[in-house]
C-alpha cells in the first residue's frame, strides 16, 4: 500500500543525509562538471584532431554532433532508470561507462572509432546533470536548498565557459587525446568517492517486482529518437544548407514525428516512462520554459563570441578563452552567496534583477565594432556572469519548491531536457543566422563601395597609395586594393550579423519576465509533499 501524502511529508523531513551535504555536494557534482566540460572542451582541438586522424574539418565535427545527440537520447529515459535500478547505482554506472568510454576516445586509431567512442560517451553522461541536481536537491534541507543549487549551478554554468579555453591549452601544449584522457583519474576518483558517501533516501519509489520492466518503451524510444534528431538537424543544419540536404530532411520529419507521438504516448499510456504530467505544477512548468530560453541565451552567446573573436578580431584559441573565463569567475564567487541569500528573500525579484543584467549585457554586446578592444569584451561578459549568477540558482529553487520528494527524478530530467533543447536551439539559430545575415549587410554594404561614395572614393585612393609606396606597379596596386576593400566589407558585414544576434537575444531574454511573475513564491518553510500529488 503506498503512502499518504502525510507519511511522505514525514518520511523526508526526518531523512537526513549520512554525510555532511557539503562533501556530498563536492563527490556529486565532481563527475557532472567533467561531463559538462565535454560538451565544449573539444571544440577547439577538432582541427589537430583532423591532421591526425587524416580526415577533414567537416567529418571531424562529427566528434561533437555524435557526443551531443547521445546526449539527447539519454535524458528522456533517466528517470526511468533511476526508479529501476536505483539513483546512485545508475549515478555510479554512469561515472564508470563515462570514464571507460573517454579511455577509449584516448586512445581511437581513426576518426570512425572516436566518433563511435564519443557517442558511448555522451550514452553514458548524459543522465548525470538530471541524477546530479536530484541528489542536491534531495541532500539539502529546503532552508539550504539554495547553496546546493549554487554547487549544481557552478558545475553546469561554469564548465562550458572554462571548455574551449582548457581545451585550448592541452591541446597546444601536449596533444588532443589528453582532451579525453585527463578524465580517467577525474572519473575513477568520483566513482569512488560515490560508491562512499552517495545513497538513496528512503522516499525515492523504487521499481520493484516481476513487471519491474513494464513501460511505455515505445513511447520513450519516440521521444529519444526525436530529440537525437533534433540535435542532429540543429547541428548539421547550416553546415549542410539545410533542407538542400536529404540528412537535414529526414531528421526534420523524426523530430516532428517522434516528439509529437512520443508525448501523446506519455499522456495516454498506464505506465508512461516519462512522467510529463508533473507539469502541472505551475513552478515547473514555468521554470521548464525559462530554462529553454536560458539555454538558448547562455550556449547561443558562448558560442558567438569565440567564432567573433578567432574569425574576425583576430584573437588566438587562448586569448578568446581569456575573454569567457572572469565572466566564470563572476559566476563562480557569486553563486554561494546567491545560494545563501535566496532562502531569506523573495527569489522572483532575484530572477527579475538577474534578467535586467543579463538583457543589458547582451544591449551592450549588441554595440560593439571591429575596433572593441580586449577589456571591454571582459567587462561585457562579466556582466552577463554576473546577472546569470542571480537567475540560475533561483529558477532551480523555484521549480522544486512544489514538488513531492519522489517526484523529483522527473522534475530534474524535464529541466535538464529543457535546458539542453533551448542551447541546441540557441547555438543552431544563431549561428544560422549569423551566416545568412553576413549575406544581407554585405549585399547592402556593397552597395555603397561605388566610385561615386566619397568614403568609399577616400578608402580606395589611400590604400592605393600605401601600395604603390611598397613598390607595387599600378595594376597590381589596384588589384591588392580590390581584394582589402572585399575583405573589410566582409568584416564589417560578419560583425553586423553578430551583433544583431546579440540584440535579438537580449530582446528574447526580456520575454522571461511575465514568465517570471507568474510563479507562485518558493517558502522554504512549507511541506512541498502536501502540495503536489
Amino acid at each position: 500500500m503506498s503512502q499518504g501524502p502525510a507519511a511522505r511529508a514525514a518520511a523526508h523531513e526526518a531523512f537526513h543525509a549520512p554525510f555532511n551535504p557539503w562533501l556530498i555536494a563536492v563527490v556529486a557534482t565532481l563527475a557532472t562538471f567533467m561531463e559538462v566540460l565535454d560538451t565544449s572542451i573539444a571544440n577547439v582541438s577538432l582541427p589537430h584532431i583532423a591532421g591526425n586522424l587524416g580526415a577533414s574539418i567537416n567529418d571531424s565535427t562529427w566528434v561533437l554532433t555524435s557526443y551531443l545527440v547521445a546526449n539527447a537520447i539519454v535524458l528522456p529515459a533517466t528517470a526511468w532508470l533511476s526508479s529501476l535500478i536505483g539513483r546512485r547505482n545508475y549515478y555510479m554506472l554512469s561515472v564508470a561507462l563515462f570514464t571507460l568510454s573517454s579511455l577509449l576516445c584516448g586512445i581511437a586509431p581513426n576518426l570512425e572509432t572516436l566518433v563511435f567512442f564519443r557517442l558511448l560517451q555522451g550514452l553514458a553522461g548524459g543522465g548525470l546533470q538530471p541524477l546530479t541536481q536530484a541528489i542536491l536537491v534531495d541532500t539539502f534541507p529546503p532552508r539550504m536548498r539554495g547553496m546546493g543549487m549554487a554547487a549544481f549551478g557552478m558545475t553546469v554554468v561554469v564548465a562550458p565557459v572554462i571548455g574551449p579555453t582548457l581545451g585550448g591549452w592541452i591541446t597546444d601544449n601536449y596533444t588532443w587525446r589528453w582532451v579525453f584522457l585527463i578524465n580517467i583519474p577525474v572519473g575513477a576518483l568520483a566513482l569512488f568517492l560515490s560508491s562512499r558517501f552517495i545513497t538513496d533516501p528512503p522516499f525515492l519509489l523504487r521499481r520493484t517486482g516481476p513487471d519491474r520492466w513494464s513501460g511505455d518503451f515505445l513511447g520513450l524510444g519516440a521521444i529519444a529518437v526525436g530529440l537525437g534528431a533534433m540535435q542532429m538537424l540543429l547541428d548539421l543544419g547550416e553546415r549542410e544548407d539545410w533542407f538542400a540536404s536529404d540528412l537535414v530532411r529526414v531528421s526534420a520529419v523524426l523530430t516532428v514525428v517522434g516528439l509529437v507521438f512520443g508525448v501523446w504516448r506519455a499522456f495516454v499510456h498506464r505506465q508512461p516512462m516519462i512522467d510529463f504530467r508533473v507539469l502541472a505544477n505551475r513552478n515547473l512548468a514555468l521554470s521548464c520554459v525559462y530554462m529553454l530560453i536560458f539555454g538558448a541565451v547562455l550556449y547561443g552567446t558562448t558560442a558567438l563570441l569565440p567564432l567573433l573573436m578567432q574569425e574576425h578580431l583576430g584573437y588566438t584559441a587562448e586569448l578568446s578563452g581569456l575573454v569567457l573565463s572572469p565572466g566564470g569567475l563572476v559566476i563562480a564567487v557569486l553563486m554561494p552567496f546567491i545560494g545563501w541569500v535566496v532562502g531569506r528573500v523573495d527569489a522572483r525579484w532575484m530572477i527579475l534583477f538577474g534578467i535586467l543584467m543579463i538583457s543589458w549585457s547582451l544591449e551592450w554586446m549588441s554595440k560593439l565594432s571591429l575596433d572593441v578592444d580586449f577589456a571591454t569584451l571582459v567587462s561585457a561578459r562579466m556582466l552577463q556572469g554576473f546577472g546569470l549568477a542571480f537567475v540560475f540558482v533561483p529558477i532551480n529553487t523555484i521549480a522544486y519548491a512544489t514538488i513531492a520528494a519522489e517526484r523529483r527524478n522527473a522534475a530534474s530530467g524535464l529541466i535538464s531536457i529543457a535546458r539542453n533543447v533551448g542551447g541546441s536551439l540557441g547555438i543552431g539559430i544563431t549561428s544560422t543566422m549569423v551566416a545568412r545575415m553576413s549575406q544581407v549587410h554585405r549585399t547592402h554594404l556593397a552597395e555603397h563601395v561605388t566610385a561615386t561614395d566619397p568614403a568609399a572614393t577616400a578608402v580606395h585612393e589611400a590604400l592605393r597609395a600605401r601600395f604603390l609606396a611598397e613598390n607595387a606597379d599600378p595594376a597590381q596596386a589596384d588589384a591588392f586594393v580590390t581584394a582589402a576593400m572585399g575583405e573589410m566589407v566582409d568584416r564589417h558585414a560578419a560583425m553586423l550579423a553578430y551583433v544583431d544576434q546579440f540584440a535579438a537575444l537580449a530582446v528574447a531574454f526580456l520575454f522571461l519576465v511575465p514568465v517570471v511573475l507568474l510563479m507562485q513564491r518558493a517558502r522554504p518553510a512549507h511541506r512541498p509533499e502536501l502540495v503536489v500529488e
